[in-house]
């Protein structure tokens, strides 16, 4: 049996060792990582990645927006990023009349570049160290007392550390809190459009293609900073001027071949490589498949309305590539879980464990502990995901539970009249741009259906007590969807929410009866108040529980194997992935290149089709063979996309790709489908990053967009 156990632990070892899993923190990058890179084809110092005294590459990466990585690309603060982290800043920009969505953009001169109200990023000044001060303060604390207690210590440190500066900081626990890091940043607020591509090149393939390889998405956006003209981060000013940046990355156009290095930068999002069984086999049972089963009925009825107006496509585009984006992406998940057999993985990780602290009294119950904890929480998970992508799927009833904020204000003795009318002009402001994306039509619809799906598949000892009795007695029998049709309309017609007279006869004179009456804010409010007040306490108390039990058994996972590469799991703090540029054969008889061309975007081309059209200029460049210097001579075509083992998540989207000299030679956008088990386990096979080639954006800019200037501005090594 010690054999037996023993080559288990061999096994698991050699399993996760292997090539290129791993999200390293630049800041501690250990001499085994860092020579592991050297060996792969680095040729870059330490320094050269990271150092605070002096410029290095971590100085032109920026967190973009709130959840995308950009790279500056130029002495005048040119941003490189995704086309879909820049889709709302791209999408605001837009109207009818000036459709850069659907047509494309690209500024001249910079005073035809478009500021972006919104929009900010954020550059790394440093990182520090500060687990000694908060396990100091968290000395013998497990549970709620732990929590309230890294929530003072980790503000006091943010405190002391910003204090008279104009930086922002954030403390991120590592390891599931076994270490803390002190991340200190400078925000820049006036960014401003400077191009991005048709939204049949920087969407191309839609949802169809989406992590999938092949891919031939153009899939980039162009960006500037501006500053003061002192050189500080200001709000937008019509004097403002480009940032000079401490670095910026040259781009390469020399191509890419087989087995050459590949290093990812940037802000990888979350992820779970240290999830329990238990975990695994409640996303797989419960968590994925509600999401993919709500989230497709809000995609269905707001697609048949966008392809049904340009105006509303327009309107809704944003949203409705968000929802759709980690729709499928939940779904392909749960494939690879059961494919692989995860969860029996993690079983036998935790059977291992479990020998290993036999004796251990820290770490001997731990599994016991999650099992418990977990048939605890499991009869009510479903319940969550169904309020938070069900019943708040509607716009509609998401902005009306946003008005319990002012419903409390109204409510609770004593409360100031300032405010409350501060309260009453928020949420007045919020409804504004509530109705500036609403598609009534589409809403009614999500409305009826997912307020049926949870009369269906929750159980009904938790539905609020008396909302479907209430809807059964007015409308119609609750198995039946015409019921649920009429009460949506009903809702909607009745709600002063989308009624402006009455809107305005409400803020003008608020009161807390009014409001609770609304038919959409007590909808929205009897689901919320019913979870918060009885499920609510127990999801809490899981948390707690499972963020103790996650601390303790990675605590005893880094002593068990204390000479492993070990990385701490995404929390969108910078880090480094290193790879190559691979092919890969993903089932029997098939096998995959490592690049993509334009030959493929037009053997995928339909004319006017929603995810596979194209500019007419494309056509007639591409017939033409119009390349430029951009052309692959080993392919004589443009490589539109290409894939590298690199391990990255969501938040590496727009993240650079760079070459063993750390010059850009592409962008990161997407994952294969093979390995969307990802963010719980990476799988060092069949995991591919895929990543839009550098030269096809010069292309795009170039030849297809006529913006040479931009071009002009970068460094380009040939």
């Amino acid at each position: 049996m010690k054999k037996n156990v023993l080559l288990l632990l061999l096994l698991l070892t050699v399993k996760f060792a292997r090539a290129d899993e791993g999200m390293w923190l630049p800041y501690l990058l250990g001499q085994q990582v860092y020579n592991d890179m050297v060996k792969k084809g680095l040729k870059l110092t330490k320094d050269q990645l990271y150092s605070i005294n002096k410029a290095s590459l971590k100085d032109a990466i920026v967190i973009f927006g709130g959840g995308c990585t950009g790279e500056i690309v130029s002495s005048q603060g040119l941003i490189f990023t995704n086309h879909h982290c820049g889709y709302d800043a791209i999408a605001t920009a837009s109207s009818m009349e000036h459709n850069y969505l659907k047509n494309g953009f690209y500024a001249l001169n910079k005073q035809q570049e478009i500021p972006s109200k919104t929009l900010s990023v954020q550059f790394l000044v440093r990182v520090e160290d500060v687990t000694a001060k908060v396990e100091e303060a968290l000395k013998g604390l497990s549970g709620q007392e732990r929590v309230t207690q890294q929530q003072k210590i980790t503000a006091d440190i943010i405190s002391q550390t910003i204090a008279n500066t104009n930086y922002e900081a954030k403390v991120l626990p590592m390891f599931k809190g076994n270490q803390f890091l002190l991340f200190v940043y400078e925000r820049y607020k006036d960014i401003r459009l400077v191009g991005a591509p048709p939204e049949s090149i920087g969407k191309f393939g839609g949802d169809t293609d989406n992590w999938e390889w092949p891919r031939h998405t153009g899939d980039f956006s162009i960006f500037r900073v501006y500053v003061s003209k002192d050189g500080k981060p200001s709000e937008y000013a019509a004097d403002n001027v480009p940032l000079k940046p401490k670095y910026f990355l040259p781009v390469s156009i020399k191509g890419i071949k087989e087995n050459d290095y590949a290093m990812i930068f940037g802000y990888p999002g979350g992820t779970n490589r240290y999830e329990s069984a238990e975990g695994v086999k409640l996303k797989i049972n419960v968590e994925n498949p509600s999401v993919v089963t709500l989230r497709a009925v809000r995609l269905k009825y707001m697609f048949e309305q966008m392809k049904k107006d340009p105006a509303i496509k327009l309107k809704m585009a944003s949203s409705y590539a968000g929802i759709a984006n980690y729709w499928k992406f939940f779904d392909g998940e749960t494939q690879q879980l059961l494919k692989y057999k995860v969860q029996e993985e993690k079983q036998q990780q935790e059977a291992a464990f479990e020998k290993w602290a036999q004796g251990k009294p820290e770490f001997e119950n731990i599994f016991k502990d999650y099992a418990k904890a977990y048939q605890d929480w499991t009869p009510y998970a479903k319940h969550r995901i169904y309020i938070n992508e069900g019943i708040l799927g509607s716009p509609l009833a998401a902005f009306a539970a946003s008005l319990q904020a002012v419903e409390k204000a109204m409510v609770t003795p004593g409360t100031a009249s300032d405010v409350i009318k501060q309260s009453i002009q928020a949420a007045d402001k919020a409804r504004t741009a509530f109705l500036a994306q609403e598609d009534k039509t589409s809403d009614q619809k999500i409305l009826a259906a997912t307020c049926r799906l949870f009369y269906t598949d929750i159980p009904q000892a938790q539905h609020p007590i008396g909302f479907y009795d209430a809807v059964k007695a007015k409308f119609g029998a609750l198995d039946d969807d015409n019921t649920y049709r009429l009460w949506s309309s009903a809702l909607m017609s009745g709600s002063m929410i989308l009624n402006d007279a009455r809107w305005k006869a409400f803020i003008a004179n608020p009161d807390a009866v009014t409001l609770q009456t609304d038919p959409a804010f007590a909808y929205s409010s009897a689901f919320i108040k019913n979870f918060v007040s009885k499920y609510m306490p127990i999801y809490n108390q899981f948390v707690t529980q499972n963020n103790d039990l996650g601390r303790v058994y990675l605590k005893g996972l880094l002593q068990m194997e204390p000479n492993k590469k070990w990385y701490p799991d995404a929390n969108f703090s910078m880090r480094l992935t290193y790879g190559q540029v691979k092919p890969y054969s993903p089932r029997d008889a098939v096998s995959y290149d490592y690049v993509c061309t334009m030959k493929g975007v037009m053997e995928k081309y339909k004319a006017g089709d929603y995810e596979f059209d194209l500019p007419d200029n494309y056509l007639d460049l591409y017939k033409k063979k119009d390349f430029g210097q951009y052309k692959d001579l080993r392919k004589n075509d443009i490589v539109t996309c290409f894939i590298t083992t690199n391990d990255i998540t969501g938040g590496n989207s727009g993240s650079p790709v760079l070459n063993a000299n750390g010059e850009l030679i592409g962008l990161a956008f997407d994952g294969n489908y093979e390995a969307l088990s990802h963010k719980i386990q990476f799988d060092p096979v069949y995991n591919r990053t895929i990543c839009v080639d550098v030269r096809y954006v010069l292309w795009c800019i170039d030849k297809l967009g006529g913006a040479p200037n931009i071009v002009n501005e970068l460094k380009l090594i040939k």
